[in-house]
């Protein structure tokens, strides 16, 4: 190993070049697809998965899991746990992450196969850049990363202020391939340093993100970002969220990274179990259920599952006029939104998170109470995606409630085969808030909600229309006049089931005259009974 010396403490080591092809093995890289697993109906990844640093053999070196077992590691923490096998398959994150959560293994150990896999050599310049705030945490990071290399060939450096700049540039004119670094200095040299190769680079990690902005590297990380190739995969770790780390999300992640929340003060990371059930209620008390289930547990942390964006938009606005607090995540929002709200919800000790399965896909929230399926899932893998989410609950434990119609109670068969056994939860009906009347009057007093429950109701009936388990969610079969109680309307909306449908074949309305009801065929004159605000509201898409 060379090493040159820097400034008092500071060294830029350098692997040697000749020990480049000293026989080093390609580990054969074997497909990491996990199997939906029915017969694992908790969804409680942490109660069933091997969380030992041994179980990512053939996903991982030998090298690099020698490195660890070197360090004294044998079990991943959460944050590993959670992380490491999406970003070997190349996938970007987000992660809520504070230090002392293990979070440094979590980004190096898929930086460093990364290298390794494509066998980059000094020649290659650098592969690998990592940012860190502060002098004290580059050195820290750089001295995990010293060990884990330990059985590895490829070049590593660290490059922060301070130092010897001289020094520096000569390294990196050598090739580094894994760097460690502060911001400024960094961008100095890419700005600077005429030798310094960074065109090939893979992979960026941003760590202690919000600290990075603090302490005033904005303008840097965004040149910084600018200069380095687009193509490559980008780990953003921070504690909190602000505005600026926002920012910094859009400009640095793709558009769909993994979101991964961890609980820094849990002592465990995995749990007992999940208690899941269901309780049977009529289309009309559907939402004096929620209503009631949700101020009964304000106090505690729950996710709550709609089958349309404008459904979670239409509840979040509701609960929020009706001063019951919600938070809500869908996809019609910008991700910066859906950043902001995450780590609100992530780093709250209790709250309520109204969201879709598509906007809610990737999230991973520590200690959520209960998860709430107000409308159904589509088949059972789905249920299974939704309770997977999240299943740690207070003392490692958690609730999932689906709420059903009398008429989908053949869903329970389905779960049954995928060894799905619910019980049936028991609810007393006379302790049911009734502000069915005062819903009714503030929707049609309020010409901003009474919109939002149009666009919602719409919505949810579409969304119902086009479930695959027909014979289960039958749109026929629905008590228009019931459904549209739970959203506030004594007279249902007119809805056009061509929109959005692939369906060719004509629907009957449904309760009679007066122009609501739904209809499936191509001329149709609506009868207005509410006013429509733009034709744009008939095409807008749905997601669950």
């Amino acid at each position: 190993t060379k090493k040159a010396k820097t400034e008092e403490d500071e060294s830029v080591e350098v692997e040697d070049e000749a020990k480049q092809d000293s026989g080093e093995k390609e580990v054969e890289e074997e497909e990491g697809e996990e199997d939906e697993v029915p017969s694992l109906p908790l969804g409680v990844t942490g109660a069933f998965e091997d969380n030992s640093f041994t179980s990512l053999a053939g996903l991982v070196s030998e090298n690099t899991l020698k490195g660890i077992n070197d360090m004294g590691f044998t079990h991943m923490t959460e944050i590993q746990h959670k992380s490491i096998k999406p970003l070997l398959e190349g996938r970007d994150i987000l992660a809520a992450a504070k230090t002392g959560s293990g979070k440094t293994l979590a980004f190096l150990i898929p930086a460093v196969e990364l290298i390794y896999k494509l066998k980059f050599m000094p020649r290659n310049g650098t592969g690998v850049i990592i940012l860190s705030p502060t002098r004290e945490l580059a050195m820290q990071t750089y001295g995990v990363l010293k060990e884990l290399m330990n059985h590895h060939v490829h070049t590593y450096g660290l490059i922060m202020g301070g130092s010897n700049r001289s020094a520096e540039a000569q390294k990196l004119g050598n090739g580094i391939n894994i760097i460690v670094a502060t911001p400024g200095r960094l961008l100095d040299h890419m700005q600077n340093t005429p030798g310094f190769m960074y065109k090939n680079l893979q992979c960026l990690v941003i760590d202690e993100a919000d600290r990075i902005l603090e302490v005033g590297f904005e303008e840097e990380m965004k040149q910084i970002i600018k200069l380095l190739p687009k193509r490559r995969q980008t780990m953003l770790f921070s504690a909190t969220q602000t505005r600026k780390v926002e920012d910094l999300a859009k400009i640095s992640l793709k558009k769909e990274p993994l979101y991964v929340g961890v609980d820094d003060n849990k002592e465990t990371a995995t749990v007992d179990g999940l208690e899941q059930g269901y309780v049977v209620c009529p289309s009309e008390k559907r939402f004096l259920l929620l209503f009631t289930f949700l101020k009964k547990n304000r106090k505690k942390k729950l996710m709550v599952f709609f089958s349309s964006c404008m459904s979670v938009k239409y509840h979040y606005e509701l609960l929020n006029y009706i001063d019951l607090p919600v938070l809500a995540i869908h996809g019609k929002q910008k991700q910066t939104k859906r950043t902001t709200t995450f780590f609100q919800f992530c780093n709250a000790e209790s709250g309520i998170l109204l969201c879709t399965d598509v906007a809610a896909r990737g999230l991973d929230i520590p200690e959520v109470d209960w998860i709430v399926q107000y409308d159904p899932p589509d088949d059972p893998k789905e249920y299974i995606h939704r309770v997977g989410r999240t299943a740690r609950g207070i003392n490692g434990r958690g609730h999932a409630l689906l709420i059903l119609r009398p008429e989908e109670l053949g869903f329970l068969r389905y779960l049954k085969q995928a060894r799905v056994p619910l019980s049936e939860f028991e609810f007393s009906w006379s302790k049911i808030s009734d502000i069915q009347s005062q819903l009714e009057k503030l929707i049609e007093k309020n010409y901003f909600l009474h919109k939002s429950a149009q666009e919602a109701y719409k919505a949810y009936i579409r969304a119902y229309d086009s479930h695959s388990l027909k014979q289960i969610y039958n749109v026929n079969n629905l008590d228009l006049p019931k459904v549209s109680l739970s959203f506030g309307f004594k007279v249902p909306p007119f809805v056009d089931l061509n929109v959005n449908s692939n369906h060719g074949r004509r629907l009957q309305k449904r309760g009679g005259g007066g122009g609501f009801g739904y209809q499936k065929s191509k001329n149709v004159h609506k009868a207005k009974i509410f006013k429509h605000i733009s034709k744009k509201s008939d095409s807008r898409q749905f997601s669950r």
